[in-house]
């Protein structure tokens, strides 16, 4: 098998959301609220263990059921995206209910995020060896200008992202519609991802599928690589 095309996930592929605690307490800072560091702490952990961090823990507990609704689609458009999330984030007492919304701005700045270490440079091998790249991710905003401030924009041939089809993955027609706008078959694209659920759907088109462990930054410093290895 020769692999002519790459797809890589995002959020714990390619990049990682930064801590709920590093995300509260960016927020709270801009808006001059102040809380003790215990209550900040445990604040920090309520809103994880609610799923409330885009990019982060999934919900600790099962949810109600309407809330649960939202949660399955909630990648299919930026409205579902927003209301879900925030909604989350409101099931956890915070001293301002504007910080809710705040948060949820917050998650979506460049700097939120950082690339996994090796992530650049295996995006770099795999350009000069001529393979085509591109990006697919349930997802309900623009991280396109997250590729930008990281300096990763320049290797991504394509973004196909969920909420600009209203398609989620697993679904194969968001891969297909991603190895067609690459003009790679999807047998010979190989997709890289850390969700088996979610990413392991690009096997039912015929893509070979890789997954790498979605761990924080400092403890993945060359996950990406066997990609390399993959694709020679």
């Amino acid at each position: 098998m020769t692999i002519k095309g790459v797809l890589f996930d995002f959020s714990g592929t390619l990049f990682r959301v930064e801590s709920s605690e590093s995300w509260l307490r960016a927020v709270l800072a801009e808006a001059d609220i102040p809380l003790s560091e215990a209550e900040l702490i445990r604040a920090a952990q309520d809103l994880e263990s609610a799923g409330a961090l885009p990019g982060g823990a999934s919900p600790a507990e099962p949810l109600p059921a309407g809330l649960s609704e939202m949660w399955a689609l909630r990648d299919e458009s930026a409205e579902s995206h927003r209301t879900t999330y925030t909604a989350l984030s409101r099931r956890v007492a915070l001293p301002d209910p504007r910080l809710h919304d705040a948060l949820y701005e917050r998650h979506m700045v460049p700097d939120a995020w950082r690339p996994y270490p090796d992530a650049e440079a295996v995006l770099g091998a795999l350009r000069e060896r001529g393979i085509a790249i591109g990006v697919v991710s349930n997802i309900g905003w623009d991280l396109r200008p997250v590729f930008r401030a990281h300096g990763l924009d320049p290797y991504i041939g394509v973004y196909v992202l969920s909420y600009e089809h209203g398609i989620q993955k697993p679904d194969p027609r968001l891969f297909a519609i991603a190895c067609q706008a690459l003009g790679v078959a999807p047998e010979d694209t190989l997709m890289v991802g850390d969700s088996r659920p979610a990413d392991g759907g690009a096997a039912t088109l015929g893509c070979a599928v890789h997954f790498v462990d979605h761990l924080p930054v400092a403890e993945r410093p060359d996950g990406l690589r066997p990609v390399l290895d993959l694709t020679s």
